[in-house]
């Protein structure tokens, strides 16, 4: 059942919270023993929300958009009293004082919370097969990986667990793991969802965004966590955006281009199967009325090369304050350097270990000028053929991933292969632009195939009316 059709039967009586909840614990008890969605189930906590949902409701207050609604958040969310690890034994027990802004909205809007999703390691990876609590599982195929780095809160969606997750994207976490469970995922622009309360990773990358089983519901949710927040000084001072009453509008006249570079044209490694969902996307987005045209974006070949650069430099800064005194737990030793040492050794998995390495390398003394400050004048050149693009082309797409779900450890001994399938994605996350992935059909074998949405900054509307055309027509017959 569709997030908006559950609010509307609790909020109008027709089913009560808690029934709701019984519901999708019942599921998640079936099913998550084989999926490993979830670092943790909070299913008592989420019948004791969803009594004082029905409680409100009986007593005729006002509730929001999502009453009742089972939600999913990713385990690098801090949520107050509830463990928060980024799925790292390094944060292992940690319970936060406070919750993240996304929580506290989520919670106002009446969304009850089903559990803490299993990540990649602190968000690095592409498969969700880098965490301390094992692999995520795909549901459509218990053989593949679901994606990452939010691989556990696509699966959630995916396997009924709740029909909303929330992730975050710092270089496809949400769109590629959504594309490989068949379910539409969401990165706002830059600074649209607050990122206070997320761990950080890359912190001029990452943003906060929703998974979903349709479009609508997508909105929905991005409606309730988007708007300025002041506890994060990147967040845009514009009010909640709202989606949902253009949603039905069409797309007649609406120029649209497919990105040659992020393309079987312009770049190998993209499956056919893919290619071909991609022209009959085109197919759809012509008989709806858009332009569609080819478009060049030359200097997106490059995204993945300096996202490898920033990224971990980055996340060599931010992660240094896991060390065993300020947080985490203490492997003792005998001096503080090297109780530090102890503790990261022991800590951190092996992918964090090695982009820290990397990051620390790049931003070292010799080193910065001649990959940290040349990957950042590439940022600048990928953000200005996008602006070109953009001048003649209202939204942009491509494949969202180069591949369909890839068995599970597949590309676990071969670091530059995972990294690859982040090539589509990586882009957006480097000019800060929005992107959302769309399920649209499937491959030859069988599992789901996402085609990708980009628009300039703060141009989510045209972004999601575009996604409701493609949304329509899945899995019909194209001509």
């Amino acid at each position: 059942m569709e997030a908006t059709e559950i609010a509307k039967k609790v909020l109008s009586g027709e089913m009560s919270a808690r029934s709701v909840i019984e519901q999708h614990i019942e599921i998640i008890n079936k099913i998550e023993p084989d999926v490993n969605a979830f670092n943790l189930v909070t299913a008592e906590q989420a019948l004791i929300d969803a009594d004082e949902i029905d409680s409100k409701i009986a007593s005729g207050e006002t509730l929001g958009p999502l009453a009742g609604v089972p939600i999913s958040v990713k385990d690098n969310l801090c949520t107050r009293g509830i463990e928060t690890t980024c799925s790292s034994k390094i944060l292992e027990g940690w319970k936060p004082p406070y919750d993240a802004t996304v929580i506290e909205k989520l919670r106002e809007a009446g969304a009850i919370i089903m559990g803490k999703t299993n990540l990649d390691e602190f968000a690095m990876g592409s498969s969700t097969e880098n965490s301390a609590f094992g692999p995520t599982r795909n549901p459509h195929n218990l053989e593949r990986v679901p994606g990452g780095s939010s691989g556990g809160s696509a699966a959630a969606v995916a396997a009924g667990f709740s029909p909303l997750a929330l992730g975050s994207d710092t270089g496809g976490s949400i769109r590629q793991p959504a594309a490989l469970c068949g379910v539409v995922g969401v990165k706002p622009t830059y600074g649209r969802v607050s990122r206070y309360g997320l761990v950080a990773f890359a912190s001029s990358l990452d943003q906060i965004g929703p998974f979903a089983n349709t479009v609508s519901d997508a909105a929905l949710t991005l409606e309730v966590i988007s708007g300025h927040d002041p506890r994060d000084s990147t967040s845009i001072p514009e009010k909640p955006l709202d989606i949902s009453g253009v949603l039905n509008q069409g797309i007649e006249g609406m120029r649209i281009g497919v990105i040659e570079e992020l393309s079987g044209k312009g770049l190998g490694g993209i499956s056919k199967d893919v290619i071909s969902r991609v022209e009959e996307a085109i197919k759809v987005f012509s008989n709806a009325g858009a332009d569609v045209e080819s478009a060049s974006v030359p200097a997106s070949i490059y995204g993945l090369s300096a996202y490898y650069v920033i990224a971990p430099a980055e996340a060599s800064s931010n992660l240094s304050r896991y060390d065993g005194i300020r947080f985490g737990p203490r492997t003792e030793a005998a001096t503080t350097a090297e109780t530090m040492t102890a503790t990261r050794t022991k800590g951190f998995g092996d992918e964090v270990k090695r982009r820290i390495m990397l990051g620390t390398y790049a931003l070292s003394a010799g080193y910065y000028d001649a990959y940290y400050g040349k990957s950042q004048r590439v940022r600048t050149l990928i953000m200005n053929d996008f602006a070109k693009a953009y001048e003649k082309f209202d939204i942009l797409i491509s494949p969202t991933s180069p591949t369909t779900a890839f068995p599970l450890g597949d590309k676990t001994e071969d670091p530059m292969q995972m990294y690859l399938q982040d090539v589509c994605t990586i882009p957006s996350n480097l000019t800060g632009h929005p992107a959302m992935s769309v399920p649209f059909g499937s491959g030859e074998d069988g599992m789901p195939v996402g085609i990708q949405i980009l628009a300039p900054a703060m141009a989510e509307r045209e972004m999601f009316q575009a996604a409701k055309i493609l949304e329509s027509e899945s899995g019909k017959d194209i001509e």
